[in-house]
């Protein structure tokens, strides 16, 4: 039975991807702050392992990786998601600790995550397994007021080459999915406008999130010869394409 780790599975797409690999006979290693909200992920899932866990915290990462490897033998894939935003504003308006907030949850922490896997991946026999970062649409196109969440979401593009690069000679493949618009909390806030490019609000169309828990699902049940490197998965009619 194949076996995957999934960071922010306590909500949003963490959970909805989560259960969709539970229904797909997968061991799901459920990671996130809050228990309460893991469990809830988990319902009464024989196959979910609740990891209570903070994806700053390095030692905290490690030894939740450490016990899902022991109770697996093997940990398969990792689904990199933990992630989080700031308010929009220009870069003068920015609170120092909010940029600190951010780069610490979406760059440091799914670093951490990432070399955690990776170790594991790397030391098991047989050699290998699976990561897919969740990258954003502002890894290829920045939102109006939005620079420290689309410096990270650059930054994860780059540890995903970087990973995949440093992959190859351990069988570990590493890809990214970059995800536009899908209705989950985070995302509620476009039904009711955003700002655009020029400045004006505007309602953007989402799409369902279970979309995103299909392409994840198919990405991670891949054989390891092959790799999905990079894929954009959006509304169809966001304004993406032509952004600015």
């Amino acid at each position: 039975m194949p076996s995957i780790v999934i960071t922010g599975a306590g909500s949003g797409i963490g959970r909805i991807t989560a259960r969709r690999f539970l229904e797909a006979g997968w061991q799901v290693g459920l990671i996130g702050r809050r228990q309460d909200a893991l469990e809830e992920t988990a319902g009464d899932h024989g196959q979910a392992r609740v990891l209570p866990c903070d994806v700053t915290d390095a030692n905290q990462v490690e030894q939740r990786f450490s016990e899902a490897a022991h109770q697996w033998g093997r940990i398969d894939a990792l689904f990199n998601n933990a992630g989080r935003n700031v308010p929009t504003g220009m870069i003068d308006e920015i609170a120092l600790e909010d940029w600190k907030s951010i780069l610490e949850v979406n760059v440091s922490g799914m670093f951490l995550a990432a070399r955690a896997a990776f170790r594991q991946m790397r030391a098991q026999t047989p050699q290998g397994g699976r990561i897919i970062n969740n990258g954003s649409i502002s890894a290829h196109a920045p939102r109006y007021g939005s620079s420290p969440y689309t410096t990270t979401k650059h930054a994860v593009t780059g540890l995903t080459k970087a990973l995949s690069l440093d992959g190859r000679a351990f069988d570990i493949a590493c890809g990214q999915i970059d995800i536009g618009n899908a209705l989950t909390d985070m995302a509620e806030r476009m039904a009711r406008g955003v700002p655009q490019a020029d400045g004006h609000i505007a309602v953007e169309p989402l799409m369902d999130a279970s979309h995103v828990a299909e392409q994840v699902l198919a990405m991670a049940s891949l054989p390891l010869n092959v790799n999905t490197q990079f894929v954009t998965l959006m509304a169809s009619a966001m304004p993406f394409v032509g952004r600015g």
